[in-house]
C-alpha cells in the first residue's frame, strides 16, 4: 500500500470539496496572526500535492522533520474543527453534543440553574430524535448536578431522574445486545456467506437463539426496532430463507416510512435497508416489486431534501448502481446494461477510499456476469481475473469461490482452454482449501475437466447429462446458493437449445413476471 494510501491526513485534505476548503482559510484566518501559520503552509503544499511524498514536505522548508508528526496532527485537528463548524455537517446529533458541552462549561462555572435548563432542553431533543446514548449521558449529568444544587422548582425530582437512567438505560441496553447480534451476523456472512450443510445452519440458529434478548415488540422505540430488524434480515440471509429476508427488509424500510424524520436523520440506514430489500426482492425474483423500489429510492435519493455528502454519496452510487445491474440480471437485459460498466468504472476511482475492497470485488463480478451473459467472454474473464489476483480480499469466500468456477467456463466459452488443466487443478485446490467444494461446483469442474475426451457429437448429450444432473440441486437448502451467483442451468440450456443465454433467462423472467 502506497504511503498516499496511508497517510490520513493527506487523504482527508483530498476529501474536501472547494466550499470546505474555502471554509477551512476563514477559519484559519480569523485571527491576523494564523495567517502565516505552519499548519496552513502544509495544508496549501498538501492540496497542490497528486500523491503523497513527504521529502517534498521537508524540501519545502515549512517544517524540520522532527517537528512534522506533530504538525500534522495539530492540523489534522483544525481541519476536524473546521468542519464540525461548517454549516452542512450541523446534524441533530452535533447539536445535541453541542448543548452537552455548553451545559458542562455552565457546570463547571458553578451556574447550575443555566446548566440544567440546557441539560432538560437536550434530553427532550436526544429522546425526541432516538439518540437514547447521549440522553443517558445527559441523565447523569443531571443527577451529579442535582446531588450539589438541590432545586425546588419540580418535585420529587431525585425519583424523576431515577426512573428516567433506569428507562434509558433498559432501552440502551437492549438496543447494544440487538446490535451486538447483528453485528456478530453480518460478520458471519461476510466471511463465509450462507450456511453451507447443516452443521453450519444448526451453529447459526443456536448462535441468534442465544444471543437474542427478550423484547416487548410494542414497547421498543425506532432505535431498537431497527437493530431488531437488521439482526433478523442477517440471520435469514445467512439460512437462505430469502422470503424471510424480504420479510424484515421490508420491516426496516417500512420503519422509516413510518418515522419519517429519521430518514433525513439517519439516511445511511435509509439506503442499506432499500439495498436490502432490493437484494431480496433480486433472490425471490420478484422482477416487477424489484423495479418499482429501485425507481422509488432513485427518485428519494435525487431530491434536493435527502441529506447529502460524501460517505451517503458513495453509498448512493454503490447501491444504485448494484440494483441496476441485477434488475438487468433479473431480466436478462446483458446487452442493455452494458452502459453501467463506465459509470460503475468511474464510480469506483471516484469513491476510492469510501468503497472498500469487498463491495468493489462485487461490483467486478457483477459486470463480469454481464458481460457473460452478453456472449462476451473475454471481458468477463478480465473482470474475473481483478478478484481472483486480488490477495487483500479476506472476506466473502463464497464470492471467491464462484468467480473461479465462472472464469472456467467463460475460458472454456472463449475456446480458451488451452490450459483449461492448469486452471482447473487451481480452482480445485483452492476450494478445498475453502472446504467449500460442494455438488455443483464438483459437477462444474467433473464436467469441465472431462471435455477434452468427449467428441464434438457426443458433446450435446453430455450438456444433458451435467443439466439433469444439477437440476435437482435448484431449490436444495445448501445448493441452491450455486444458481444465484451464476445461472449454470440457463447456461446449460442454451446449448442444448443452440440460443443465447440472455433470451433464456428473459423468456425465465418473463414466466415469473410478478
Amino acid at each position: 500500500m502506497t504511503n498516499a494510501q496511508r497517510d490520513a491526513l493527506f487523504i482527508l485534505v483530498k476529501s474536501l470539496s472547494k466550499s470546505e476548503k474555502r471554509q477551512f482559510k476563514l477559519y484559519v484566518g480569523r485571527l491576523g496572526t494564523n495567517s502565516d501559520a505552519k499548519f496552513l503552509a502544509l495544508f496549501n503544499h498538501l492540496d497542490k500535492m497528486r500523491t503523497y511524498n513527504e521529502a517534498s514536505i521537508l524540501e519545502s522548508g515549512i517544517v524540520k522533520k522532527s517537528q512534522l508528526s506533530n504538525l500534522k496532527a495539530h492540523l489534522y485537528k483544525q481541519i476536524l474543527v473546521s468542519l464540525r463548524l461548517n454549516p452542512v455537517n450541523q446534524n441533530i446529533r452535533i447539536q445535541i453534543r453541542e448543548q452537552l458541552d455548553f451545559a458542562t462549561i455552565l457546570y463547571q462555572k458553578g451556574l447550575y440553574k443555566q446548566s440544567l435548563k440546557i441539560l432538560d432542553k437536550a434530553k427532550n431533543m436526544a429522546i425526541e430524535h432516538e439518540e437514547k446514548n447521549v440522553a443517558y449521558e445527559i441523565v447523569e449529568l443531571e443527577k451529579i448536578i442535582e446531588t450539589q444544587y438541590i432545586t425546588r422548582s419540580i418535585p420529587d425530582r431525585a425519583d424523576e431522574l431515577a426512573v428516567q437512567a433506569k428507562e434509558l438505560s433498559a432501552q440502551n441496553l437492549i438496543a447494544s445486545k440487538l446490535s451486538n447480534l447483528s453485528l456478530q451476523l453480518y460478520s458471519m456472512m461476510l466471511k463465509v456467506g450462507y450456511v453451507r450443510n447443516d452443521e453450519d445452519l444448526v451453529r447459526v440458529q443456536r448462535y441468534f437463539e442465544k444471543h437474542l434478548p427478550k423484547y416487548d415488540l410494542e414497547a421498543l422505540g425506532f432505535r431498537e426496532k431497527l437493530w431488531l430488524y437488521k439482526a433478523q434480515l442477517w440471520y435469514s440471509f445467512l439460512t437462505q430463507d430469502f422470503l424471510s429476508s424480504y420479510k424484515y427488509a421490508s420491516k426496516w424500510v417500512d420503519l422509516f416510512y413510518e418515522y419519517e424524520e429519521m430518514i433525513r436523520l439517519n439516511p445511511v440506514f435509509f439506503l442499506k435497508g432499500n439495498h436490502y430489500l432490493l437484494e431480496s426482492l433480486f433472490l425471490v425474483r420478484y422482477s416487477s416489486q424489484f423495479k418499482d423500489t429501485l425507481e422509488k429510492l432513485e427518485v428519494i435519493v435525487s431530491d434536493k431534501s435527502f441529506p447529502s455528502n460524501d460517505n451517503i454519496a458513495s453509498l448512493a452510487f454503490l447501491y444504485l448502481n448494484s440494483n441496476k445491474l441485477n434488475h438487468h440480471f433479473l431480466e436478462g437485459t446483458f446487452q442493455k446494461g452494458l452502459y453501467l460498466v463506465n459509470i460503475v468504472e468511474y464510480g469506483i476511482k471516484k469513491h476510492a477510499g469510501r468503497i472498500d475492497q469487498h463491495h468493489v470485488m462485487l461490483l467486478y463480478y457483477k459486470i463480469a456476469c454481464l458481460y457473460f451473459g452478453n456472449g462476451d467472454h473475454k471481458n468477463c474473464i478480465v473482470y474475473l481475473k481483478k478478484i481472483i489476483e486480488n490477495k487483500q480480499l479476506k472476506m466473502r469466500e463464497d464470492l471467491m469461490c464462484f468467480a473461479r468456477v465462472l472464469n472456467l467456463v467463460a475460458h472454456y466459452e472463449a475456446g480458451m482452454d488451452y490450459h483449461l488443466e492448469v486452471q482447473l487443478k487451481s480452482t480445485y485446490k483452492f476450494l478445498l482449501k475453502m472446504n467449500d467444494l460442494h455438488a455443483v461446483q464438483k459437477e462444474m469442474i467433473k464436467f469441465l475437466r472431462g471435455l477434452g475426451d468427449i467428441y464434438p457429437n457426443e458433446l450435446r448429450n453430455e450438456f444433458q447429462k451435467l443439466y439433469d444432473r444439477l437440476k435437482v440441486y435448484e431449490d436444495h437448502p445448501y445448493e441452491k446458493r450455486a444458481f444465484l451467483y451464476l445461472d449454470i442451468l440457463s447456461w446449460l440450456e442454451s446449448h442444448l437449445q443452440n440460443r443465447p443465454v440472455a433470451e433464456i433467462i428473459r423468456e425465465k423472467a418473463l414466466a415469473v413476471t410478478r
